[in-house]
């Protein structure tokens, strides 16, 4: 029997604000799997129409598969937030595109008419499970020199993309790091975020008393408004003497989770669903590992070829920043310039955070959001380098656009 592919939605999507990795972090004594359980709650109070029952699939991400982010984690976190049993779900690893991928594979089965409707996310416990742990490495890729040591350290293969582009300087990856505060600040200010983000209440033990109380978070942890050029003028480039990379111009170790509904739009529309976006197109890409940041120029490639499109065609860009070197590499490839408004009008991870596998749907979120406020644009696309080197790249199509 022939089968029709069906158009695939963005139906919500919620995350928990993101928090610093470390015992002073605000997750120090919360489960992983305990986040994505209150995103899941959340995307089912944001949509009654939903019936639990009507979910073919969790699919949740995590970069680092063990202990509270292992055991089949999409099942797990399925059945503890009140899913019914009859409900599967199963773990992705794409290490920084995890929940990206978590919403490609289970949008390509919704289009090929396995399911109807979806729940996709990510999370990253980076204080529990820093990345890299439990990792063996197989020795070939050093001895046999098929990879350059520097591409098991994430901090080294920005520094090797700043060579490939030595017209990206320290200061313009400074100018941009202070331009994604003030644009997360502003966004902040106006009441951009808050709208996405699940309450999550945390305990936490008083060092100096030894006692335990409870506080409620409502924002994210990371950010720095008030950052200056001269306050990353000097701080330490640790991947390298003299080098570019810095904590200020990079996203940190982080905490949090995403969650999202993808649907059939046939589906949304008969369950009285909102639609926030339309997948367009989707594609991954691998390059040197060496210089993993480079990933979302080729993704980008790909995904634009099959859909017809060229770079001009795209409206809004939410590119993950990972390193602003990054970004700044993908928009000096395209002739995008560095301050173009079309890029991260709320800002990125160098300012929210960034906790790996759940990064993915943190863009699709925010590009949802300026899809609403946005009726002009019709395309917009979200984009991050990849561990090991990789690019990913998804192309939405704005259900709002005024010119049809």
């Amino acid at each position: 029997m022939p089968r029709t592919v069906r158009d695939v939605v963005f139906v919500d999507g919620v995350r928990t604000p993101f928090g610093k990795a470390g015992p002073k972090g605000i997750y120090h004594e919360t489960r992983a799997d305990d986040l994505v359980v209150k995103a899941i709650r959340e995307l089912l109070r944001r949509n009654p129409a939903l019936d639990p029952a009507k979910i073919d699939e969790v699919a949740i991400a995590a970069t680092t598969q063990i202990g509270d982010q292992g055991l089949t984690l999409g099942r797990t976190a399925g059945i503890l937030a009140g899913l019914p049993q009859s409900v599967p779900g199963y773990s992705i690893d794409r290490m920084c595109a995890g929940a990206l991928t978590a919403v490609t594979t289970t949008a390509g089965s919704i289009a090929f008419g396995a399911y109807d409707a979806v729940i996709a996310g990510g999370v990253e416990h980076m204080g529990r499970h820093p990345m890299g742990e439990g990792v063996d490495p197989n020795p070939r890729f050093v001895s046999e020199k098929l990879v350059d040591e520097s591409a098991l350290f994430m901090g080294m293969t920005a520094e090797n993309l700043h060579d490939r582009y030595p017209s990206i300087t320290k200061q313009r990856a400074d100018e941009y790091a202070v331009r994604s505060q003030e644009k997360a600040a502003k966004a902040y200010a106006d009441g951009k975020i808050q709208q996405d983000l699940v309450p999550i209440s945390v305990r936490r033990t008083d060092a100096s008393t030894g006692e335990t109380g409870w506080g409620l978070v409502t924002a994210d942890e990371p950010m720095r408004p008030g950052t200056t050029l001269e306050s990353l003028a000097n701080l330490k480039t640790p991947f390298r003497v003299h080098g570019n990379v810095t904590a200020g111009n990079a996203a940190g170790l982080n905490d949090g989770a995403t969650a999202s509904i993808i649907a059939s739009e046939d589906f949304a529309r008969e369950n009285n669903l909102p639609v926030k976006m339309r997948l367009v197109s989707y594609a991954f890409a691998g390059v040197e590992p060496e210089v993993m940041g480079y990933g979302p120029i080729p993704a980008t490639e790909k995904a634009l070829a099959q859909a017809g499109l060229s770079i001009e065609d795209i409206g809004l860009f939410e590119i993950n920043e990972a390193f602003a070197v990054q970004v700044l590499a993908f928009l000096e490839h395209y002739g995008i310039a560095d301050d173009d408004a079309r890029v991260n009008q709320y800002g990125g991870a160098i300012a929210y955070g960034h906790p790996l596998a759940s990064s993915g749907v943190r863009l699709m979120t925010q590009l949802a959001r300026q899809f609403e406020e946005n009726p002009q644009v019709r395309y917009g696309l979200n984009t991050m380098c990849v561990g090991f080197g990789m690019g990913a790249t998804v192309i939405w199509e704005n259900p709002h656009w005024e010119g049809k």
